[in-house]
């Protein structure tokens, strides 16, 4: 397939203080010399400036407090900067908080994503009347739209049919569903990512791998919902940015890319295999599994996710890089005191 070469120069990156927003940010910092960032963040407790220091090349990163859902603050950034790009990571995203108060999630994911749309439209197709090679949406989405699979079911892959069992998932998927509305009805160049689990550096604490970070850091029990037998794939953030920016500069106009990490383990058995690692990093009298703890199942818990990449791979040549060891000894190198190949 003939790939596409869309070169962004003015980017708006919605929700780039939270943890996959920032961390997108640090990478095209890095991997394009040229391009401007604009960071639409409203700096809710999933988000952090904090997560923005040392940037390459700062002085090409602007940040502006605010929030998707304020429309004029939208088409004002549009026009003001020039946006020829938007790369689209604000969501509340925390199925916990989606299942006690759903209706941020609404807000921000449905709502929020309708109005950057709305803003898109009217700026670049009624104001700028550019055609798609001179602008591009990507919506960053996440597997959990296509519901739950069994042992013996395929991955998900992009003709997986939509069945969200969650607030937050059912959320994400009308913001999936209404983007790719607006290019089948308005033709607004855009693109779709569903990822899988995500983690590494700038994490939020309440999330599954930080926890038993924390927990191994501090003598605490480690929580493991139900019997730990839930099945996830995990991909290292940093590969996730590299499929996006890969999509962002080559994907298909219209087209929807699954990106995996080639790791699908049990939450016991990935809690287990940070509780060796930290065994070698801060040795104790008892392993740190024996301070595994099971506790109450969460609503409606989704048993396994799984994801087949082959056509981001075969189409545009991505593929993960990192193992789910070298991924985690970079993640232990952010969280712990001293970096982890120091300590062993």
């Amino acid at each position: 397939m003939l790939l596409q070469n869309f070169q962004p120069h003015n980017v708006l990156i919605t929700g780039g203080a939270g943890f996959i927003g920032a961390n997108f940010i640090h990478y095209l910092l890095k991997h394009n010399k040229t391009v401007n960032l604009y960071n639409l963040d409203c700096l809710t407790y999933a988000g952090s400036k904090d997560y923005l220091m040392d940037l390459p090349e700062s002085q090409r990163h602007y940040f502006i407090q605010g929030n998707i859902c304020d429309a004029a603050l939208v088409i004002a950034i549009l026009q003001r900067y020039h946006i020829d790009t938007i790369v689209h990571f604000a969501a509340e995203s925390h199925v916990d908080r989606s299942i006690s108060g759903p209706a941020p999630f609404i807000q921000t994911n449905v709502v929020g994503t309708f109005t950057l749309l709305e803003a898109a439209k009217q700026y670049w197709q009624v104001e700028k009347k550019w055609q798609e090679n001179h602008c591009r949406f990507h919506h960053i989405s996440t597997d959990e739209v296509f519901g739950t699979l069994k042992k013996e079911d395929e991955p998900f892959s992009e003709k997986t049919p939509y069945a969200p069992n969650s607030p937050y998932s059912a959320s994400k998927a009308g913001s999936d569903h209404l983007v790719r509305a607006y290019w089948h009805t308005y033709r607004l160049p855009m693109t779709i990512s569903n990822c899988s689990n995500n983690y590494g550096p700038f994490q939020h604490p309440e999330k599954f791998i930080p926890t038993i970070i924390r927990a191994c850091s501090t003598g605490q029990p480690i929580p493991i919902y139900g019997d730990g037998s839930n099945i996830r794939d995990w991909l290292y953030v940093e590969d996730h940015c590299a499929a996006i920016l890969t999509i962002l500069e080559h994907g298909q106009v219209g087209e929807t890319y699954t990106i995996g990490g080639n790791t699908e383990l049990s939450n016991l058995a990935l809690a287990t295999k940070i509780c060796g690692l930290m065994d070698q990093y801060v040795p104790q009298k008892q392993p740190h599994h024996t301070f595994i703890q099971f506790v109450s199942d969460r609503l409606g818990h989704d048993w396994r996710y799984a994801i087949n990449h082959t056509k981001i791979t075969e189409t545009l040549g991505w593929q993960p890089r990192h193992s789910i060891e070298s991924g985690l000894r970079k993640t232990l190198d952010y969280y712990l005191p001293m970096p982890f190949s120091q300590n062993i």
